[in-house]
């Protein structure tokens, strides 16, 4: 059994997404970030950067203590390399994936994380900050688009956690000001995710936990006032 630490949010996702296609079983132990729960000091022990998701796998494969993660592409390729699924086993494939899984945790996550936060969260717009992350958004899905022009996924032609890393941060595309008319093979590619039995899946747990997505100001006061001595507990 896996306990997932776990919030809404596009890195939420992309756990959800990898859970739901191999069916392993979780248990989801939400966290609301806008109630600063990832701030309590068992959550801490397990995730010390205070951010959803993580992970404790009770059945780590050998046996033995339970493991624990933190940070989202760290658990997707320790689910893949523990189900031995949506990672290939041969060095190029893996080379393929792993690149690629890692351009969305240091580009595409970051860049369309600060385009949400000045385009909707912050008190005032600042426009030379909305210019500078909707333009590097807009970028970045050239990128991806560029990619998939003569494949069906982000990797090649197998669905991966590439793939589930890279979908959930498309999916606010409108809220980041992007047009996926301007991207027709990363369209294509966004609508084939869709349609997975697996992504409604994870998506609809989501609509479970999270009935009331709408950010209050207490939220923000949380979510964006954090420091050093502000956060430690």
């Amino acid at each position: 059994m896996i306990d997932l630490y776990y919030w809404t949010t596009p890195n939420g996702h992309k756990v959800t997404m990898f859970l739901e296609e191999t069916g392993l079983p979780y248990t989801i132990k939400p966290v609301n970030i806008s109630k600063g729960e990832q701030f309590q000091p068992d959550f801490l022990k397990i995730a010390p950067n205070n951010r959803i998701p993580a992970i404790v796998d009770h059945a780590p494969a050998g046996g033995g203590a339970p493991v624990s993660l933190f940070e989202s592409g760290a658990i997707l390729l320790y689910l893949a390399e523990k189900t031995g699924r949506f990672i290939p086993s041969d060095l190029r494939g893996r080379a393929e994936v792993l690149q690629w899984l890692f351009w969305q945790m240091g580009g595409l996550g970051p860049m369309a994380g600060q385009n949400h936060h000045f385009v909707q969260y912050a008190p005032e717009p600042i426009p030379y900050a909305i210019d500078r992350y909707v333009n590097e958004t807009n970028r970045l899905y050239g990128v991806l688009d560029r990619r998939l022009a003569d494949r069906p996924f982000v990797a090649g032609e197998a669905y991966s956690i590439a793939d589930m890393a890279a979908y959930p941060w498309i999916v606010p595309h409108e809220r980041q000001r992007q047009n996926l008319d301007e991207h027709p093979n990363l369209k294509r590619w966004f609508h084939a995710i869709a349609e997975r039995p697996a992504t409604q899946a994870a998506y609809a747990r989501a609509a479970e936990i999270n009935q009331q997505p709408t950010m209050s100001e207490d939220a923000k006061t949380i979510l964006f006032g954090q420091t050093a001595a502000n956060t430690r507990r």
